[in-house]
């Protein structure tokens, strides 16, 4: 392999303001992020507290190998959306219990009882997609009182996917442990019904179809909390609980036990050597442009991810605006496809040649993602710009090598679609604070729109109404710049979550890490290329 070179200058202007501007975006990011881990503010984590129980966030630490990592997921669902909270409260995420990387969720139960709401729904639906892919076994830790019945039309269809989503995994051999800590009603209560293994809390946790009062009002018979579902009863009489807990350490510690009893092991590729970058990745902050407008070098970002920064350059003098070419993350062999401009048809042609190569040889792909779509104008178009194009989003479309995708910068239109966004289902796909989604940017979608107006008013002999004109325009940009923010995309589950860059070598080799639990395969079938 070859080490990469670097040309940045920490101490150059440039640098030092897109340094400056990345770590108030990293500010206002921790600042979400503490909202979201507040649950249901201090009244109710005292109460929750007051009644001797752990907090969510402590049974997940407690959950996790002392020394164990966890790599929390879509931390910012639901955040800034109308009925939705920072984090959809529902904690979710891979990490290491028993020496076994798992995906483990937690109902935030400080806040609204745990009520499972839209985008809890929507995020544990992303969760449990996650566990099937990457064939990671799940920890679930339940305290909920089910669905928000508030919203009960936004949450009964796709919440009927999270229970078969559990038994899709049971079947696949994929297990699911459900500890119980509180309180699992009506729907909830098949979650531990369709888990594989259930622990449920002694005189704490309780699993029914209808509480108390609605079975009073259903049938008119009186019935106690504990009679009707304590864990006691199930584990001694329905047979739902497979083991009774003293307390929630106990339950914590029999959840442990049974992950490292599935003696799991791995059938992806295992990690091989691996030595750090010999560039600093913290400088990373002040590489990424403030102005997703002005690119910034791909070479540099590989040079402080990738192992010992080596780097074999696949076709370095063809379509340079995508680079191309093999390295390892903490280990992990990847084929990295990165932006270094616009796309052109040797790009793409480029590209999906690559993928085919990595396919073959069973590597998994990283994509690092920085473009603001195709190149326009008659001289591509007659190129075939739309025909190459087309087999490189087919080559990303059809490649069944597991693929981690980070957006570094801009990511507007097919470019998008080119570069594995999450429309293509990849295994992983995280975002820097500085990144922009949408179709095209705001000021061009101004600017289209003017000329769509200009060009209307002449088709009818009229007059452009400038002010009207200038006020839509003006609208429409605002509305697009603040539909296009790293934190609107997050919060909508576009992404897993957005990360530090400094942090991007480490969530990367995480990610590649759990993917590598299920088999990498890849593929020699595609579609129909045009040439």
């Amino acid at each position: 392999m070859a080490v990469l070179r670097t040309a940045v200058d920490p101490q150059s202007p440039t640098f030092r303001d897109n340094a400056a501007a990345m770590q108030a975006a990293l500010d206002g990011l921790a600042s979400l992020l503490d909202k979201a881990r507040q649950g249901g503010g201090d009244k109710y984590v005292g109460r929750h507290l007051a009644r001797g129980k752990l907090l969510p966030r402590e049974r997940v630490e407690r959950l996790l190998d002392k020394d164990g990592w966890f790599l929390e997921l879509c931390p910012l669902a639901g955040a800034g959306i109308e009925g939705g909270k920072p984090g959809a409260g529902l904690i979710g995420g891979v990490g290491l219990v028993a020496g076994t990387e798992v995906l483990i969720t937690a109902n935030e139960s400080t806040l609204q009882g745990g009520a499972m709401n839209a985008w809890a729904v929507k995020k544990s639906n992303r969760l449990a997609e996650i566990a099937l892919e990457n064939r990671l076994p799940s920890v679930s830790l339940i305290e909920s009182a089910g669905a928000d019945l508030m919203n009960q039309a936004d949450i009964f269809v796709p919440g009927g996917q999270g229970f078969r989503d559990l038994t899709r995994r049971s079947a696949a051999a994929v297990p699911t442990i459900c500890l119980v800590f509180g309180s699992s009603t009506a729907g909830g209560a098949y979650i531990p019904g369709m888990s594989d293994y259930v622990v449920m809390v002694k005189e704490q946790a309780q699993a029914y179809l209808a509480g108390p009062p609605l079975v009073k009002m259903a049938i008119g018979e009186d019935v106690d909390d504990e009679t009707l579902g304590g864990a006691e009863m199930h584990a001694g009489t329905s047979g739902l609980a497979d083991f009774l807990a003293e307390d929630e350490q106990d339950a914590l510690r029999i959840g442990r036990e049974l992950v490292a009893a599935l003696r799991w092991d791995k059938q992806g590729p295992t990690a091989g050597p691996s030595r750090p970058p010999r560039f600093d990745p913290a400088e990373l902050r002040g590489i990424a442009s403030a102005d997703v407008r002005v690119p910034f070098p791909a070479r540099e970002v590989i040079a402080r991810i990738v192992d010992d920064s080596d780097f074999v350059d696949f076709k370095p003098r063809y379509g340079k605006t995508l680079v191309t070419g093999f390295a390892s993350v903490m280990g992990f062999p990847v084929g990295v496809l990165a932006n270094d401009g616009v796309l052109f048809s040797e790009s793409a042609n480029k590209g999906a040649q690559f993928i085919a190569l990595c396919n073959q040889r069973n590597i998994p792909l990283l994509f690092l993602h920085n473009t603001t779509g195709f190149m326009v104008g008659k001289a591509v178009e007659q190129g075939g710009i739309i025909r190459n194009g087309a087999k490189l989003i087919n080559a990303v479309s059809n490649s069944t090598v597991p693929a981690i995708t980070i957006m570094t910068g801009a990511s507007y239109g097919a470019g998008n679609y080119a570069m594995m966004g999450r429309a293509y289902a990849p295994r992983f796909l995280f975002t820097w604070p500085n990144h922009r989604i949408a179709v095209m940017g705001g000021e061009q979608l101004a600017g289209v729109l003017d000329l769509v107006k200009r060009q209307a008013a002449a088709g009818r002999g009229q007059t452009v109404n400038e002010d009207e004109l200038g006020m839509m325009k003006q609208m429409l940009q605002g509305k697009v710049d603040r539909e296009s923010t790293a934190t609107f995309a997050s919060a909508r589950l576009w992404d897993d979550g957005i990360i530090d860059p400094a942090d991007t070598r480490i969530v990367v080799g995480l990610s590649l890490s759990a993917a590598c639990s299920a088999p990498v395969q890849g593929t020699t079938s595609w579609g129909v290329f045009r040439h």
